[in-house]
Order: structure tokens, then sequence, then C-alpha cells
């Protein structure tokens, strides 16, 4: 019985992902650990403020990030349940007070007063989510996002990571809207 109960949670948590990652367009991934070290010095240790991490998976970067910014507000958006429930029940093992999760698509969510925004999504969500960054973060505002590019925006800055995909990590700063010059 016990074993029929543990095989229908484990199917329900395999069907719940596969209908998620159709729903988002992504399935939920890890950061691997030689990104994440790549990644992290990138982010001032000394950060204050809001950073938001967008789509956060098993939290392995959210978790990583609300340790590097032990002065910032770290909100982490899942919406896939079985690994919202993990990062929940990892945040309950090992809480970080500093560390917000939230069960929420973050494109219905304000990005108004973050400083960093932290992302590893598909190019159709990096697409999608340029002119929301564009349009609720201030000038200056960070963006760090691993594995696929913001199309159109020049980095600050750009490492390759000696990993077996060469995976790219883009740092980015929101510019200011361009105002026309009177004539």
């Amino acid at each position: 019985m016990i074993f029929l109960l543990l095989l229908a949670l484990l199917l329900g948590g395999m069907l719940s992902i596969v209908f998620y990652s159709l729903r988002t367009g992504i399935s939920p991934m890890p950061t691997l650990g030689k990104v994440r070290r790549q990644l992290l010095p990138l982010i001032d240790s000394e950060l204050e403020g809001t950073v938001l991490e967008l789509g956060a998976g098993w939290g392995t970067l959210a978790f990583a990030v609300a340790d590097r910014c032990p002065r910032a507000r770290v909100v982490a958006f899942e919406l896939s349940p079985l690994p919202f429930a993990f990062c929940w029940l990892r945040q309950r093992l090992a809480p970080r007070p500093n560390l917000e999760l939230r069960r929420q698509d973050f494109f219905r969510a304000s990005f108004t007063g973050a400083s960093l925004v932290v992302c590893y999504l598909f190019p159709g969500a990096m697409t999608r989510l340029a002119p929301k960054l564009l349009a609720e973060l201030a000038p200056g505002a960070r963006v760090l996002s691993h594995t696929f590019a913001l199309r159109g925006w020049t980095p600050l800055r750009t490492l390759m990571v000696d990993d077996l995909y060469r995976t790219p990590i883009y740092l980015y700063a929101v510019e200011p809207p361009l105002t026309p010059r009177a004539g």
C-alpha cells in the first residue's frame, strides 16, 4: 500500500513538472556548481535592496544568492509546484532570513525597486522579459543571466564558464531611455 502511495506521489510530481514545463516553455533546471562559482562573484556581496531570482527551479541559485548577499532581500519566483515545494522544504530545514519564496508567475509581479534581477531562462522568455525589465527597473539596476542573452542589449561583462557547454554569463545594466534632442 505504501509502495503504491509513493508511486502515485512520484508519478504526480513527474506529471506536474511536465505540465508546468509545457505551460511555461522551460523545465526546472539547476544552476550547476561551476556556473554558480563564476556567476556569484559578479554580485556585490554588500548589495542591499531587492534581488529577484526569476524561475528559481530547485533553488540552487536562489539560496546561493541569499548567502552571497545577506543584506539584500532575495525574492525567488517559481511556478512549478514540485520544485517550489522542494525550495520551501529546504527553506524550512535551512532557513535564509533574507530569502522569500513565491509560487507566482514573475511576469505578473512588479520589478519596481529591484536592484538586481538574476535569471536562467530560455530565449523566448528572455525576449518577453526585456521590455518588462526596461519598463520597471530603474536605470543602473543590474540583470545577471546565464546561458541566454538579452537580445539587443549590450552586456557590461560576458564570461564563459569552462564547462562542457561553455556556458555564457551576461551582466547587464538597465540603460535610461533615450530622449530626443531638441532641434
